[in-house]
Order: structure tokens, then C-alpha cells, then sequence
């Protein structure tokens, strides 16, 4: 056994390891709640809120340890958001806590503000062409595949229409990342069952898109004939990304108080206008509420702030997404079991997949229409899809030289994905009404 398979085998053991001792934990626990008089019960926001972050820090030391292959499929943020459904339904923290409520309050703008500082869609341009054409021609089809599947099922008579949020958080989703869902959620006001319809129907649909887009490579002569590629096309694109690389550097001291003091002026401003702004209301139904309003003017803010030296500012990104992933648990956090219904979470998977398909027609036809390559084309659909998770993935697995470019289409994704996810929730809402 070489010295590259001997460490394989140790960090896989390392992993059983610390998945064996939790189970033996975690079973423990659930006995002792359940037969003894002794119960552990965090409800302290302190407690909770270590809790949250130490899921989140654990489910990313194990892929990163174990390199296990399931984390391509099931990646680490389903069982960030799985395991504190299962501490809160067995009573080991609460449903209800102020460490969710300062996340969803604070937490989640914040998280906002610095994920968009980063957006640079000149620097995507200039390397992938037209492909970010396609990308947003991709986006349409989440919109447009969203509301078709929602007059699908709701005129089968298999969802209610009042699941509408759930549309609008899974297109959030889906056109940017899991920061778009969770904003889209917030911003709806969807319910908490309406966050697991989105989160198991995203994973599950991910699990068979995936495969796809990576798999696409293979056919890329033949895809690139059929679009009538230019040939130089690859060429001239991986040229624009060398000359567009930049490494994001460490931050410095005084760096992290610039990005603290614009990310916290961006929530405090957005917060305190959106308790002023007037509610919008449309056929009787409100269309814009306090929420939105919060998520519209913290993404509006931070696009502009994007366009300003603040962008150059290293370290927000990393910053924003352990934001984000702790927030992910704390939604987690909120489902209660007994009051899931598992054939309407059913027929809002079945409405994902015709959802899906109809996007890889819209992307499909974007690529046919501005002559782009396959291997732009699954990015363009990775940075809806899969967001600033899986668009660096499948960049790598088709051309390793447009990994940056992926991750700039990607934050193109963040930046439309909430305008989007709402236009795309309130769309479901006014066609329930019909």
C-alpha cells in the first residue's frame, strides 16, 4: 500500500471513528431523554448557538478528513440542516430560541452584505463571453419552471396553493445558491415545512443533476458542432481567465474591521428602513412586506458597494458562507416532524423534476442561440443550480482554467438570485389566487 493510500485509509478510519462515537452519543442520549428522568435540554441562546456551529464545523472537518465520495452527493449542507431537526425533535434544543432569531434578523442580511461584495460581472464577461447570457437565459427557465410546475400540481389538486413560498425559496435556490433560499424564505415569510419542501427537493434533484452536468464533457464534440462553437472559443476564454486570476489574499486586522463595519452600516441601514417602508399589497395579497423589503435593500446596497474598492477587500466570502451554513442549521432547527406530510413533500419533488427539466430546456436553447461550448454550459447551469458550492466542481472537472471564472458566475447568481426568488414566490401567490 502506497504512502497516498495509507493516508486515504486513515482519514476514512478516522471518520467511522467519530460517525461511531456520535451514533453512540446521540443513541444514548435519545434513551436516557426518553427513559430516565435525567434529560439534556439546551435552551440557553449561548448554548444553541454553539451547538449550531459546532454541526456546521463537524460535517466539514469529516469531508475534509475522510474525502468521502457521498459529500459529492449529499453534500455537507443536507446534514448541516438535518441533524438539529433530529436534536430538536428529540428535545435536546429547542424549536424556538433567540439564537434563530438573531440568525434570521442579523445574521442572514449580514451574510448578504458580504457574499455581494464580491461580485464582479465585468470579470465574468470578459472570460465567459456570452455563457453568462446563457447562464441568465437559464435563470428565466427557473422562473418560467417554477411557475409551470406550481399550476402542475396545484391543478392536479396535489399541493395547496398556500405551498407557494416553497416555490419561491427552491427558485431561490436554484438561480443562486443557499444563501438565495434562505433569503427567499425569509423574505416570503414561508413556514418552516415550506424550507424542508425546498431543502429535500434541492438535494434530491442535485443528486441526479450533478451526474449530468459532469457528465456532459464527454459529449463535447459533438455538442460544440451542434451549437456551432467558434473554435477558438475555449482559447480565447482560457487566455481572459489567466489574465483575470487573483488569488484571494488573507485579510489583515484592519481589513476585517472595513468588512465588519460595511457589513454591519449595510443590515443596520436596511433593517431600519424596512421598519419604515410601507407594506405593498397587490389584489389584497401583500407583495412586499418588512422582510422583503430588508432582503431587497441589503442586496441592492451591497451590489452597489460591489462596484466600489470595497470588493477588493479580501475575506468576506469565507466569512459569509460560515454565516450562512449556521443559519442553514438553525432552519434545521425549526421543523417539526409530526407536522410533515410526506405525500405533499412527494408531489413538490415530482414538481422539482418537471421544474428542472424545464430549465435544461432554457439553458440548452441559450447555448444554441449564442453559439456557446458544453463545457460553459454546465457551469452556466452549475452556478444556478448548484450555486458557489458545485459551479467551481464542475468547472474543474470540464476545463480546470475556468474555476475562477465559475465562481464569478456564480456570485452573478447570488446577485439576481433574491430580486428573482421573490418575483418567482409572489408570481405561485397570484396565480393561487386565480
Amino acid at each position: 500500500m502506497n504512502t497516498n493510500n495509507m493516508r486515504l485509509a486513515g482519514n476514512s478510519s478516522t471518520g467511522i471513528i467519530a460517525i461511531g462515537a456520535l451514533l453512540l452519543i446521540g443513541i444514548s442520549l435519545v434513551i436516557l431523554n426518553s427513559t430516565s428522568g435525567w434529560q439534556l435540554n439546551i435552551t440557553s441562546p449561548l448554548g444553541v448557538m454553539t451547538v449550531l456551529v459546532a454541526i456546521a464545523a463537524f460535517y466539514f472537518w469529516l469531508e475534509q478528513v475522510t474525502e468521502w465520495k457521498i459529500f459529492n452527493y449529499l453534500p455537507p449542507l443536507l446534514w448541516i440542516y438535518a441533524t438539529p431537526i433530529l436534536l430538536s425533535n428529540t428535545g435536546i434544543i429547542p424549536f424556538s430560541s433567540g439564537a434563530y432569531d438573531g440568525l434570521r434578523a442579523y445574521g442572514l442580511p449580514l451574510f448578504i452584505a458580504l457574499m455581494l461584495l464580491k461580485v464582479d460581472v465585468i470579470g465574468a464577461i470578459r472570460i465567459m463571453g456570452k455563457g453568462v447570457f446563457v447562464m441568465l437565459i437559464g435563470s428565466a427557465g427557473v422562473v418560467v419552471g417554477a411557475v409551470v410546475a406550481y399550476l402542475i400540481v396545484t391543478k392536479l389538486g396535489k399541493l395547496d396553493p398556500s405551498t407557494w413560498p416553497a416555490f419561491g425559496t427552491l427558485s431561490g435556490s436554484w438561480i443562486g445558491g443557499t444563501g438565495n433560499m434562505n433569503a427567499a424564505w425569509v423574505a416570503l415569510e414561508g413556514e418552516t415545512t415550506h424550507m424542508t419542501m425546498a431543502a429535500v427537493a434541492d438535494n434530491l434533484v442535485y443528486i441526479i443533476w450533478l451526474p449530468i452536468l459532469l457528465g456532459s464533457r464527454e459529449f463535447a464534440d459533438r455538442f460544440n458542432r451542434w451549437a456551432k462553437v467558434s473554435p477558438d472559443r475555449i482559447e480565447q476564454m482560457e487566455k481572459a481567465a489567466i489574465a483575470h486570476n487573483k488569488e484571494d489574499t488573507a485579510p489583515s486586522m484592519r481589513q476585517l474591521l472595513y468588512l465588519a463595519i460595511l457589513s454591519l452600516t449595510v443590515t443596520w441601514v436596511s433593517v431600519a428602513l424596512g421598519a419604515i417602508l410601507p407594506a405593498v399589497t397587490l389584489g389584497g395579497q401583500p407583495v412586499i412586506t418588512e422582510s422583503t423589503w430588508v432582503i431587497l435593500l441589503v442586496t441592492s446596497i451591497s451590489l452597489l458597494l460591489s462596484a466600489t474598492r470595497a470588493r477588493n477587500l479580501p475575506g468576506s466570502q469565507p466569512i459569509a458562507m460560515a454565516i450562512i451554513y449556521v443559519f442553514v442549521a438553525s432552519v434545521g432547527a425549526h421543523a417539526n416532524l409530526s407536522e410533515s406530510n410526506l405525500s405533499e413533500l412527494g408531489w413538490f419533488v415530482f414538481a422539482a423534476y418537471i421544474w428542472i427539466f424545464i430549465h435544461g430546456v432554457f439553458i440548452l436553447a441559450g447555448a444554441r442561440i449564442f453559439r456557446v461550448d458544453v463545457h460553459t454550459l454546465a457551469i452556466a447551469s452549475a452556478a444556478n443550480i448548484g450555486g458557489a458550492a458545485s459551479a467551481p466542481v464542475v468547472a474543474a472537472h470540464h476545463r480546470e482554467s475556468l474555476v475562477p471564472a465559475s465562481i464569478l458566475m456564480a456570485l452573478i447568481g447570488y446577485a439576481i438570485g433574491n430580486y428573482l426568488a421573490i418575483l418567482t414566490g409572489r408570481l405561485c401567490q397570484l396565480i393561487g389566487m386565480g
